[in-house]
């Protein structure tokens, strides 16, 4: 059989609706699996962290860590998907997955902090695949369908967090002798066997002609519709992080007990994914561009809660709505940079909405935790209105500029 009818035979395979709904629901599933590693890092970072560090202030050091190795690893997972197909990035994503485990039970028995920090990066490098789940589900759809399809994919993270949590919890003590090590080696077993579940997901290799063809990616990232949904997927996702890693210290600060921060941040997880089962159809009846925007006015809400009170179910108010707020303005968002892009640019031109999004969590994640520490929590309840009101305003300035060009433009 020639290249020629294999590319036509993986093409058929590709587009046909069992094919379609195979994918969909190998991705789902994937995401829940996969997702849970994050899950664990956030749940172990700060005490392993605290365990091994040479210094308590480097105690949450691993956790970001996990983010940078979010940021530097997804543009060349996305190259990786643009030459060989998103199987092959899947297949990178799940080694990383295994190692991340693996290296942070070395580093428990041997108790090396630096290692530690290693294993978290592949962390991070796991945790940028599993993202491009939500892309991936979206793959050769018709424009309509692919919110539902994102969306769907993302409400995995429901049982992630489901999973994750109850990981950490029934296996911390296992291994007597290290806390958390067993926790990592089954880390390890749900990241191969979430591999095992993408092995199945029909991706074609792209051709020479789609590798060769495609606008320079400066031109696509200087639309007006891709820089409106990198302000709204980094403002939602910058505000998200920068409030979920301080309420819980912030919590321990006022009083309250580990137990309730737990169910604060249980709720959260929760808020932060079961809307998917239904953004998906808001955004095909509405638009992405609206529900991002009300994704940030949320956000923005979740703050001024925390400016009302310091009880415990202030924090659990905030911290759900902040969720809300994270999967109307991140999945809008999302939606929004599949508009942008022709199908032989998806890959550079995700992978740099991505890339864009995680380098700013990444600044989210290293200062919050020193805002907090300085200068308590009402500073960094104001410190977060900065990227959403700059959102805003150039939001604004790009529709007025719109306005103007379509009012400019000649009649024929």
């Amino acid at each position: 059989m020639t290249n020629e009818a294999h590319t036509a035979l993986r093409e058929s395979e590709r587009s046909s609706p069992q094919s379609y709904r195979s994918n969909l629901w190998r991705l789902t599933l994937a995401q829940a699996l996969s997702g849970a590693n994050s899950v664990v890092v956030f749940a172990t970072g700060a005490i392993v962290g605290s365990m091994l560090a040479p210094s308590p202030l480097l105690a949450t050091l691993p956790i970001s860590i996990f983010v940078v190795g979010m940021a530097a690893c997804v543009f060349p997972v996305g190259e990786l998907a643009r030459r060989y197909g998103r199987r092959t990035a899947f297949m990178a994503g799940t080694g990383s997955g295994i190692l991340t485990g693996l290296l942070a039970i070395v580093a428990l028995l041997t108790g090396s902090f630096w290692l530690y920090c290693v294993s978290t990066f592949f962390g991070g490098a796991y945790s940028a695949v599993t993202l491009s789940f939500r892309f991936a589900a979206t793959d050769g759809l018709p424009a309509d369908k692919r919110p539902q399809a994102l969306s769907l994919v993302m409400a995995g993270g429901v049982f992630a967090g489901v999973i994750g949590s109850q990981l950490v919890t029934h296996t911390m003590h296992l291994w007597s002798e290290k806390m958390f090590a067993a926790t990592f080696l089954a880390q390890a077993a749900v990241a191969a066997i979430s591999g095992l579940i993408l092995l199945g997901v029909k991706s074609p290799m792209p051709t020479s002609q789609q590798l060769e063809n495609g606008r320079h990616l400066s031109e696509i990232a200087l639309q007006p519709r891709f820089i409106s949904a990198v302000i709204c997927g980094a403002a939602s996702y910058m505000v998200m992080n920068f409030l979920m890693t301080s309420a819980p210290l912030a919590m321990h600060m006022h009083g309250h007990s580990q137990e309730a921060a737990n169910l604060g941040m249980q709720w959260h997880v929760i808020a932060m994914y079961a809307p998917s089962f239904f953004t998906g159809k808001l955004i095909a009846h509405f638009g992405a561009t609206r529900i991002s925007a009300l994704g940030l006015i949320l956000t923005g809400i979740s703050a001024v809660i925390g400016f009302v009170g310091e009880d415990v179910y202030h924090f659990w108010t905030l911290l759900t709505l902040l969720g809300i707020g994270w999967n109307f303005g991140f999945l809008g968002a999302s939606a929004m940079v599949l508009e942008c892009h022709k199908p032989e640019e998806k890959n550079r031109v995700q992978s740099l909405n991505d890339f864009i999004i995680f380098g700013l969590m990444a600044v989210g994640s290293f200062s919050s935790g020193g805002i907090l520490s300085i200068y308590g929590w009402q500073i960094v309840l104001w410190v977060s209105f900065i990227p959403l009101i700059l959102a805003v305003i150039t939001l604004g300035v790009i529709k007025l500029n719109r306005v103007q060009v379509y009012k400019l433009k000649p009649l024929k």
